[in-house]
């Protein structure tokens, strides 16, 4: 019987990805309040994930989207109402190899929302929402790295670094606020909002991972002098998630989904927005750890079975954060004597590029403009910029496995010369990159009988391409040091093809590790 010393890795296995376009459709009913519709000029729309629950095979979610539309009234050529709807959806989407005990990862996007006028007391919603799905699984797994009491076993080791995940966990965060609006503002109604999670960290202490986020909330509003104004609150995102042995060492992946926000205007006199949200917060801790394993073993005079597993590892994980600056003077037609009241920005990854010491990022800033003429009259536009972005000083970087997270930081544009907009814009990139392995573990070893004997004391053997002194003495039932020792080898490592080598027969020594 052979004694083994063993070791757990595990790791957090991406089981499956997948990305669709859901579509979610509804009517939007115009109240009485409200004047008739003659046409749409603006929509928006913000994704909420409120429940998600994993099955075999597939994963099912329930959530909404609540819209917003900006319109010309009947009957006025001056002027700007607002609507808004919240459109509830449930999908299922098919996924190979899920189960219900797995951890599942999503992210929306609002891709685009679509409104066409029914009658002038009907709009007709249909939002196309991106949802990107990734379903992870801990694998863990007990290898052999070490043999007890056990003389004349021969040992080839491998030093291998990984990230080995230490821990889940997942919290809810509730954040509420009221904030004000100008004293002077009577509110009629809320045009359009967007929200956008921002700088966010961690911080580590004793067995809890803090996490610390903004939600920045724009909000375009109405008055009830027909004034369009804006207000731009951030909600702190704070909460505590537990984490068993989580130490500043370690690396975390924190993931934000939003499950909930209510956008509710306070009496007049009150001149205030209550605002409220709800995000689940998961994070996955890993710690780096330096394993000596056993790559490969023998006994020159017992045969052994071994059983040996293919694993994926991770290594080499860390987290990038730049800030790239994008500054451009684009040309906008029939914008002169215009106020620009709204710009939405965001950013698109054309092309990724990957080589040994670098990855380039070919990235397009795309803007909606939106304007107000001095007769109250909303018109848009779009501009694109492309730009580069670079991360530098890597290791085989075309190995490496990324994702990003972009974000605006602060956008600031300024229109020249009539036609022209100078924009300066601030982008953070955050990049999670890893890297694969394909490893053979050991698994399980067992003795299986005696090895036959030789009748030899020594064999000459002539070295050939991809021999290595380990595989020689295996082959032969000799040990590496015998052979080094009968040949006079000054480095084990290095044998030269047509070398002519005096294999010993194997005596009985104490076992010896390689390295």
């Amino acid at each position: 019987m052979i004694d083994t010393a063993k070791e757990n890795l595990c790791v957090n296995k991406l089981i499956s990805e997948k990305t669709e376009i859901v579509f979610v459709e509804g009517d939007m009913i115009i109240p009485d309040s409200k004047p008739d519709v003659l046409n749409t000029i603006s929509t928006s729309g913000i994704a909420c994930i409120y429940k998600k629950e994993l099955q075999d095979g597939k994963i099912r979610f329930d959530g909404s989207v609540q819209t917003y539309v900006m319109y010309v009234p009947e009957g006025m050529e001056e002027g700007v109402r607002g609507l808004n709807t919240t459109l509830d959806f449930s999908e299922n989407m098919e996924m190979d190899g899920v189960t219900s005990d797995m951890q599942a990862v999503l992210k929306t996007n609002v891709k685009s929302v679509e409104a066409k006028v029914i009658n002038d007391r009907k709009i007709g919603i249909k939002v196309a929402l991106e949802v990107s799905v990734k379903v992870y699984a801990k694998d863990e797994k007990e290898v052999v790295n070490d043999v007890k009491d056990d003389d004349g076993m021969q040992i080839l080791k491998t030093s291998l670094t990984v990230n080995s995940l230490l821990g889940i966990g997942t919290t809810k965060i509730n954040a509420k606020d009221t904030v004000q609006i100008d004293t002077i503002d009577q509110l009629a109604e809320i045009l359009k909002v967007s929200a956008n999670i921002t700088n966010k960290d961690i911080k580590i202490s004793y067995n809890k991972v803090l996490t610390k986020a903004e939600a920045e909330i724009k909000i375009m509003y109405l008055t009830e002098d027909n004034r369009i104004k804006h207000i731009n609150p951030k909600i702190a995102i704070v909460g505590f998630i537990d984490i068993p042995d989580v130490s500043e060492n370690n690396t975390c992946d924190v993931s934000y989904e939003l499950r909930n926000i209510v956008i509710k205007p306070q009496p007049q006199e009150e001149h205030s927005i209550y605002l409220e949200l709800e995000y689940e917060v998961s994070c996955n801790v890993y710690e780096e750890k330096d394993m000596n394993l056993i790559q490969d073993m023998y006994r020159p005079d017992i045969n052994l079975k071994i059983e040996r597993m293919k694993f994926i590892t991770i290594s080499d994980k860390k987290v990038i954060k730049q800030t790239r600056n994008v500054q451009e003077k684009i040309n906008l037609q029939d914008i002169e004597g215009k106020n620009l009241i709204d710009v939405e920005s965001y950013v698109q990854i054309q092309k990724e590029t990957k080589i040994n010491t670098k990855i380039l990022y070919e990235m397009e800033l795309k803007m909606n403009f939106m304007f107000l003429s001095q007769t109250m009259q909303i018109t848009t536009q779009t501009a694109t910029i492309p730009f580069e972005y670079v991360i530098d000083n890597l290791e085989r970087g075309e190995s490496l496995n990324t994702r990003n997270e972009i974000e605006i930081l602060s956008q600031d544009f300024v229109i020249q010369d009539g036609e022209n907009v100078s924009c300066n814009i601030n982008i953070n990139i955050e990049t999670n990159m890893y890297r694969n392995n394909n490893t053979n573990l050991i698994s399980c070893v067992e003795e299986d009988g005696e090895r036959e004997e030789q009748d030899y004391s020594i064999v000459i053997y002539i070295v050939k391409k991809g021999d290595t002194l380990w595989n020689i003495a295996k082959e032969f039932g000799s040990t590496v040091d015998d052979i080094v020792k009968a040949n006079a080898i000054e480095n084990p490592d290095v044998i030269q093809i047509g070398e002519k080598l005096y294999i010993p027969k194997f005596v009985k020594v104490p076992s010896n590790r390689y390295a």
